[in-house]
């Protein structure tokens, strides 16, 4: 294959063969993709196919894409397939931009080249189906799917009547219908499926497709939790406590919580946890917001009770409303980071907000740190040191730390490297491993404070043993150099790979050139390999460059 200049533009001749076998595959390939009824995994099948094509006629995936793309006829017969290639990345680095850009240029084909008009034709068919399933794939999918549910919910096929209830209710590939949702919620809730008894009762409790009735609400919960619904039960417990569709009842609301929770309690080891649960619990049903911050806790963290987190964020709802800085604080978090519900930044803001006002020092934390990161709320420097400097003061060891960021930083405030140094000693003493790091970090520079290494060793010592990754990695360097204790290169490979396998990039880079160089460990280059391919696709430049040496190297 020779390659020569025509207008500028790299233009390749291909042999006979070559233009018979691309004719070939562009044939074949219409063909599967208008033979194709079903679109579940579509992409893969067909990617697999061309690979395969490909292989099995010693063709390069890679110089393959370089014919087609210099082909002198390629806009007219190739940039459907070329755009697939590269949606794919076979034969070239994945770009879903360029993917597209040959789509529209293979469906925008005005003129016709010397090619025959049929494999043009081939072109532009291939271009819109792959564009359409590149741009609307997933509404195909559902309309295909629903079509199926529609078939066996006419066959009362209880599953189907719930998920095509779902399709109603959120108009997913069809007119919105809440009316017809519910009444097939009903269907589906009376055959037994515990989805949509479920979603059955929040029809009624919220009035959707159907007149609010708690009443009936409750009614249905009861006739789902005997039963056995075990979220019937639950559910059932909380009505009994509140008074929903039926008079508060504590006895009844504490029996039904047990029997929801009695195949759980199996589970779980510590009789002692087991039976403290037990005892809040009757107090969180008293309405006692405390308490009932304590139980999300529990169910958070499986402390005498299997851990459930959509049971923990009910009872950190029902705390929060009641005014607990804690339970507001807790609620504001599991916003954060989707903790049995989806992630909302503005709710847990909002939350977080409550709770710091009334001085809880986390949520004070919490706060700077949506203020910082442009959370919730637009991003603000200063009101995020403000609100660091309240959590430090109050004494939570993450808002001690980053207060000790900012003034390290200047980061809503002027750079203080005494401050610095002053609120990372604070946050190192009370425990923190993060704190720990950074004020060994200080002794080890001299920030704002007498550079003293066999400190900034024994800091850096401490957060490591504590499952720090940076530390761990700084004991590394500190073992690899001599700093603050004896040069020992065993250690520090240890350290290296520990914090390496905790998925610190810098060391993956360090494990890296500990095996290509083998220090501390045997050489091994496939290991130096694997850390930074590792390293560089967490970020590392100089990993690359590593491995661009290592590999022409061997």
């Amino acid at each position: 294959m020779s390659l020569c200049e025509v207008n500028n533009k790299s233009e390749v001749n291909i042999s006979e063969e070559d233009e018979n076998f691309l004719k070939n595959i562009i044939c074949n390939f219409y063909n599967k993709i208008i033979e194709t009824r079903d679109f579940n995994d579509f992409e893969k099948i067909l990617s697999e196919w061309v690979e395969r094509k490909l292989k099995s006629n010693n063709k390069n995936p890679n110089k393959f894409l370089k014919l087609m793309e210099n082909h002198k006829e390629s806009k007219f017969l190739f940039t459907s397939f070329i755009g697939f290639f590269y949606q794919l990345g076979i034969g070239c680095n994945l770009d879903k931009e360029k993917a597209i850009e040959f789509y529209l240029l293979s469906v925008n084909v005005t003129e016709i080249g010397s090619l025959n008009k049929d494999f043009i034709q081939k072109n532009i068919i291939i271009g819109k189906y792959l564009l359409s399933l590149f741009y609307y794939k997933d509404i195909i999918l559902d309309i295909n799917h629903k079509l199926k549910l529609q078939t066996l919910a006419e066959n009362n096929d209880s599953g189907a009547q719930y998920n095509l209830a779902m399709y109603y209710m959120n108009g997913i590939g069809i007119q919105k219908d809440e009316k017809r949702a519910f009444n097939l919620l009903l269907t589906s809730a009376e055959k037994g499926n515990i989805d949509a008894q479920s979603h059955l009762v929040v029809c009624y409790m919220d009035g959707i497709g159907t007149q609010k009735d708690e009443k009936k609400a409750f009614n249905s919960l009861l006739t789902f939790a005997k039963k056995g619904n075990i979220d019937a039960q639950y559910q059932l417990a909380i009505c009994y406590m509140d008074g929903v569709g039926i008079r508060k009842d504590k006895k009844k609301a504490l029996k039904w919580f047990l029997k929801s929770e009695s195949k759980y309690f199996k589970t779980v080891q510590n009789k002692k946890e087991k039976k403290e649960f037990k005892r809040i619990l009757k107090l969180a049903i008293a309405n006692d917001p405390i308490v009932q911050n304590d139980i999300g806790n529990s169910y958070r963290h499986g402390k005498g009770i299997s851990r459930n987190d959509q049971r923990a964020l009910k009872w950190y709802i029902k705390s929060a409303n009641a005014g607990n800085a804690s339970g507001q604080c807790n609620l504001g978090f599991c916003y954060e980071n989707g903790i049995g519900t989806d992630k909302n930044g503005e709710k847990a803001f909002e939350w977080y907000t409550k709770s710091a006002t009334i001085g809880h020092a986390i949520a004070q934390c919490n706060l700077g740190y949506c203020y910082e990161n442009g959370i919730g709320t637009d991003q603000n420097m200063e009101k995020a040191f403000i609100w660091y400097t309240k959590s430090a003061n109050a004494g939570c060891v993450i808002g001690q730390y980053n207060l000790g960021y900012c003034y390290e930083n200047g980061i809503g405030t002027d750079k203080n490297e005494e401050g610095a140094f002053e609120w990372y000693t604070k946050s190192a003493n009370a425990g923190y491993v993060n704190g720990q790091c950074n004020l060994g970090y200080c002794f080890e520079k001299g920030l704002g404070t007498d550079k003293d290494e066999k400190k900034a060793f024994e800091c850096y010592i401490k957060s490591a043993l504590n499952g720090y990754t940076l530390a761990q990695s700084n004991l590394g360097h500190c073992y690899l150099n001599g700093v603050g204790t004896n040069k020992d290169l065993l250690k520090a490979f240890k350290w290296y790979l520990t914090s390496a396998e905790g998925g610190c990039a810098e060391a993956q880079y360090y494990v890296g050139i500990l095996y290509h160089g083998g220090v501390g460990t045997d050489k091994n280059y496939d290991k130096a390999i694997f850390w930074y391919t590792k390293a560089s696709d967490n970020g590392i430049k100089a990993a690359k460059d590593k491995l661009t040496i290592l590999l022409s190297d061997i």
